[in-house]
Parts: structure tokens; sequence; C-alpha cells
């Protein structure tokens, strides 16, 4: 079981459920007009999206309901800052400040992501990540940002998964902006990108109006182990936090963006690899991108099996046939949870919260207008059960938080994958929380007691009775 003070809550981001207002004040984001080139699933929008501007008193309301006592959600950089620089949109200050004083109602602790992907399009239009410029026009938007909720609000995220942002948006072309930079140019993006995480902390603090815990959230696929021998295990560390992707994909990579900011400099492995594609790195620069944090943030979901070969190389190791998948074919690896766990917690050594982590199912409401979705019970108790495991074995893991609370706009899968707790009609926006929403609060309730991991396992004799039928022994 987790300890009392354990914070269980669940994620979202602005873009994927907030919707518009045509006299809301809003600038365009990156994604805006990604949308409109049609490049996302059946060419859907979030011009609705779950509607959360117009509908999240209900949704806190619901949330309580649901036992939910941690929200984890983002800011739109561009509609609190149309231009993405210069004059604020008061109705967006206004609206924000309301959500964080409905959550306080609801009894609900607010976590502030100040980024998950909403880069401002005017800005992006003066180079976005690629011009220097963007670590003081981060740094302005987190001045605001502490200025206006602060007062409300203790822990914040500067970003949330940047090597999603800079591989799947600049490298790939599959997210916005969807464009496919050079190597050379992702590797500046990335490092304007960390040297604007430290000027944000450094605005958060200055302009803060209390105490504040800060925190930044990247992600990766784990390398977990074959087996549990220390050969599998060092093997699998090694390609964890080493670079064995190819340059098409190098941003998939835990020590590059991580290192900087938890450790104060970028890896020597990767400094070695990459020298050819790299812009001036300066000991300013690192002395930015270091800034104190509070906290280590990660998005975990699977993770892929690593063995140590007979040549002492690592070696990567496929998976059986029918391995059990997600609706989004993604892996369900709970082994992979419990190690990349334990393998961050072990390198960085700071306190961690698991920021993201869920899975997509084929939700349907049933006759009986539930949703049944036994699937997702099965995978939140496997991988949190794996994260109890990591914690009992030493990590020092503080919260979790489910991703995601309301089915939403999963990017550009549009609306064609679910990872809610709680079924969205997109048509009609009728809430309707699933099974795992009831089962999650028992969760949240009990600390984890309910867990699987946590139940004495039930063995039931059974003996034939005079008449030859098999009773359990109680009954005989």
């Amino acid at each position: 079981m987790f300890t009392e003070d354990f914070v269980w809550g669940v994620a979202s981001s602005a873009y994927q459920v907030e919707g518009k207002d045509a006299n809301d004040g809003s600038g365009d984001c990156v994604w805006d007009a990604f949308v409109k080139s049609k490049r996302v699933f059946d060419e859907q929008h979030a011009d609705v999206a779950c509607d959360q501007i117009h509908r999240y008193r209900e949704d806190f309301a619901l949330m309580r309901e649901m036992g939910v006592k941690h929200y984890r959600f983002s800011l739109n950089w561009a509609r609190i800052l149309p231009e993405g620089t210069g004059e604020v949109n008061q109705k967006a200050i206004d609206m924000y400040r309301d959500m964080l004083l409905c959550l306080k109602e609801n009894g609900i602790t607010p976590y502030i992501t100040m980024f998950h992907w909403e880069f401002p399009q005017k800005l992006y239009e003066r180079g976005g990540w690629m011009n220097p410029d963007v670590v003081k026009w981060f740094g302005a938007y987190a001045a605001i940002v502490a200025d206006a909720f602060s007062d409300l609000c203790e822990y914040f995220i500067t970003f949330n998964e940047p090597q999603c942002c800079i591989g799947l948006g600049h490298l790939r072309g599959i997210h916005a902006p969807g464009v496919k930079l050079s190597v050379r140019e992702t590797f500046l993006a990335t490092h304007h990108l960390l040297m604007s995480h430290g000027q944000a902390v450094k605005e958060l603090r200055a302009h803060a109006k209390q105490p504040l815990k800060i925190g930044f959230a990247p992600t990766c696929g784990v390398a977990y182990p074959y087996t549990d021998s220390e050969a599998d295990i060092a093997a699998a560390k090694k390609v964890y936090f080493g670079f064995y992707n190819p340059m098409d994909n190098w941003t998939w990579n835990v020590t590059w963006f991580s290192d900087p900011v938890f450790l104060g400099h970028y890896p020597q492995e990767g400094l070695e690899k990459f020298a050819e594609y790299l812009p001036e790195i300066k000991p300013e620069d690192m002395e930015l991108i270091h800034q104190p944090i509070d906290f280590m943030g990660q998005n975990m979901y699977n993770g892929y099996y690593v063995r140590a070969g007979a040549d002492g190389e690592p070696e990567f190791v496929k998976r059986a046939p029918g391995f059990p998948k997600t609706a989004a074919e993604w892996p369900v690896t709970p082994e992979a949870f419990y190690y990349g766990i334990r393998f961050l917690c072990e390198r960085y050594n700071y306190p961690l919260y698991i920021t993201e982590n869920g899975m997509s199912c084929h939700d349907v409401v049933s006759a009986d207008g539930k949703v049944h979705d036994p699937n997702r019970i099965h995978f939140l108790d496997s991988y949190i059960s794996a994260m109890q495991r990591a914690q009992k074995d030493g990590a020092d893991v503080r919260g979790y938080f489910q991703w995601t609370f309301l089915d939403n706009f999963e990017w550009s899968e549009g609306y064609s994958e679910r990872f809610g707790l709680v079924y969205v009609d997109f048509e009609t926006q009728q809430r309707i929380p699933k099974d795992s929403a009831y089962w999650y609060r028992k969760v949240m309730q009990t600390n984890g007691a309910v867990l699987s991991i946590n139940q004495p396992l039930e063995l039931e004799l059974m003996v034939r009775d005079a008449d030859g039928k098999l009773v359990s022994v109680e009954e005989w």
C-alpha cells in the first residue's frame, strides 16, 4: 500500500479538452493551423473538444464525485497571450483563475503545466523554437503565469514531453507544426527549449506569491530487462539511458532531455555521438538550464525488452506472438513501469511523480447505459501494482496522475482513441463515468489497498463428498 500523503490524480492538457468560443479572446496555437491542414484523423479538429471552457464546473464536480483530489492540467499559452508576447487576454486570466477557485471549492489541488504543446502560431511564424528569442518569450509568459496564478496554485510544471514536441512536431512532422527540420536544426530547437525551461523556473520563483514546487515532465519508452538477472538489468539500463535510436528518431531519448535539467550537463555519450549536429553550448546556457527544481515528472506508458548479448552488448528481444496491446496498438508492459521508475530514481535522485499513465480502449456504451472497461482496470491494476513494488524497493515515487479523466482530442488521432476514465459523447457532450472511474476511486480512497498486489491469494481446497460431487473443504 501507499502512504497517506501519496498524490493520486488525473491529468489533461488545454488543447485536448478546452474547445473554443468566438468571444474568448484566444489566439491560435500551432495545432489550430495543423488541424486546418487536414492532417488529423478523419479531418477532425478541437474547436469543441470536451467544451471544458464552458463545462469545467460540472467536470470538476464530477471529479470530486469520483474521488479525485489532484488535477494536472495545462494553460494554453496562445489563449493567455494571443500574439505569444505583449498584450494579455484578460478573459483567459479570469477563466483560469475561476478554474483554480472551482478546483479548490471541490477539494482538488491544482498542478499547472505551462506548456503542453500549445505554442502560439504568431511566435512560430517568427521562428518558433529555432529563434533564440524564444527563451525570453517563454520567460515573459512564465512571469505572467506566476503573477496571475501563483496565489492559487503551488505546483507548476514547465514542459510536458519535450521529446514529442521536438521529435513528432519538428523532426518527423506528424504533430503540429508538422515540419521536418534537419537534425542539426532540431538540436538547436531542443537547446532553446531547455534554456526556456530554466528561464521559466527563474521567472516563476521571482514572481511567486508563495513558495512554489516546480517540476519538469519528459517522457520516453522504457528499456526493461528480459529477465531479472543482473546482466539483463545492466543491459536494459544502458539502453534506457543511452543512444541507440537512429538519427531520424534521435529525440526519443531520456538523457539528452533530462540530464541537463537534473544533472546540469548533457550526457557525454551524446556529446560524442551528436558532435557534428550540435549548436554552440555555452557554460552560461547550462547554468540557466540547471535551475534548482523540486521534483521530476515522467510520462510513462510502455517499454521494450533488452537482454545482455553473448558479446556483452545489449540485445533487443522481440515480443511473443499475441503480446497484449492497447486499442492504440501500444504494448502492455507493467514490468517496464517498475524498471522505468527504479532506473529514473537511481540516476536522478529527485522525488518522482508519474505525470501520465493510462491506456486507450475500444470503449462503447452498453445496453445498460454504462461503459464497461475491464481491460483498462486490469491495465491500471498491473501498472500501479508495479509502481508499488518500485516504491517498496526504494524508488522515491510521490504521486501518480492517470491519463486521462475525460475522453478527449488525442492530437493527430483526433477522437479515434479513448483514454478517459469518463466516456464523452462528442456530439452531445454527455459524460458517463466508466467502470474504471469507480475502480480508480477505490484505489485512491484506500491508497492502493484494493490493488491485486495487496490481496491475499485465496486457495479453495476441493474434495469429493459421499456422492462423488466436488465441494469445498468448508462445505464438506
